[in-house]
């Protein structure tokens, strides 16, 4: 019978879960069992994201059968904003070792699990979606984060950015203020209705952040159309994106560099925009394809816990009695 790692990717446009055979060295893919769970929402007790991660593990042992949690070596989340949303976080990595009492587990913030996902090496990882943050590091002992501080006091450039940004200027146009978001006013009207029916749309919404971050491709198609106003504000977004991801490149962090997320997917326009402010800002910068997926990371930090192994300094909690500590 196999031995399996679990991987969780949670954020606030969805949640995943990859279920891994693993016989104590490379994980083995492609997953046996996948599942989808919830978005974090974020309220004035916290976000929901530690919460959803161990509802889809839960979900997961009970799908495998009765004696699956005694086969699952490692399990690892990544969570989006685990350090700042998730109230008292270090409290759920017990509660997931004990679902899973064989296993070694870890909980992260989704960058950690992005970045060894994308790159697997030393170097800086952009990770744009709902939200917006990067993370440069040698995997040893440098680990520095830009940005992520959420929809209200950063994730500059990121999905909620531009879907605010379209909202303002189509509001604009629906006021008579300026004609220049005629086209964003058309979209978004198609989508959430007449601008007084906007408001509700999203200040009555626990996930506000995802809701906003949901209207940024209708700014893409907008843009990709030849709207001006569109194009602008993708723009803007993209220079924002280069700023957060430039400045992870600090002493010690080799000039190789990842995008993921689905904001930056390949062949989009947003991703075109920021290749090129980054490659007209540091060209000695080496943009290279992902490997793979914030939940591939989550697998291989799921493997990485399962083994004993340790990232010096990451900002990883695992459970107390683990060999690694709470970082």
């Amino acid at each position: 019978m196999s031995d399996w790692l679990l991987g969780v990717d949670v954020g606030a446009s969805g949640s995943r879960l990859a279920v891994v055979p693993f016989d104590g060295g490379v994980p083995r893919w492609p997953a046996a069992r996948t599942l989808a769970g919830d978005r974090l929402s974020v309220g004035t007790a916290g976000s929901t994201g530690a919460q959803v991660a161990l509802d889809l593990v839960a979900r997961a042992c009970a799908e495998m059968g009765p004696d699956a949690a005694t086969r699952i070596r490692g399990v690892a989340a990544g969570i989006a904003g685990l350090w700042t949303n998730v109230a008292d976080p270090a409290s759920y990595a017990p509660r997931l070792r004990h679902l899973v009492p064989g296993a070694r587990v870890a909980l992260a913030p989704d960058m950690v699990t992005a970045h060894l996902g994308a790159l697997g090496t030393g170097g800086a990882v952009l990770a744009a979606g709902t939200g917006a943050i990067a993370l440069g590091t040698d995997l040893a002992t440098r680990w520095q984060r830009v940005d992520g501080w959420g929809y209200l006091v950063g994730d500059l450039g990121s999905g909620a950015w531009i879907g605010t940004r379209g909202l303002q200027v189509a509001a604009a146009a629906a006021d008579g203020r300026d004609p220049a978001g005629a086209a964003l006013h058309a979209a978004v009207s198609a989508r959430l209705g007449p601008v007084t029916a906007w408001p509700a749309a999203i200040y009555h919404r626990a996930d506000r952040a995802g809701v906003l971050a949901e209207l940024a491709p209708l700014v893409e198609q907008c843009a990709g159309a030849g709207d001006a106003a569109s194009l602008a504000i993708l723009r803007a977004a993209a220079g924002h994106l280069a700023d957060t991801l430039l400045a992870a490149f600090v002493d010690g962090v080799p000039p190789v560099a990842a995008l993921v997320g689905g904001l930056v997917h390949e062949g989009g326009l947003v991703r075109e925009l920021v290749a090129v402010e980054v490659a007209t800002r540091r060209p000695d910068v080496e943009l290279r394809p992902a490997r793979g997926a914030p939940l591939d990371g989550a697998i291989r930090l799921a493997a990485l816990v399962a083994g004993g192994a340790a990232l010096a300094g990451a900002p990883v909690v695992t459970a107390p009695d683990d060999t690694e500590g709470a970082g």
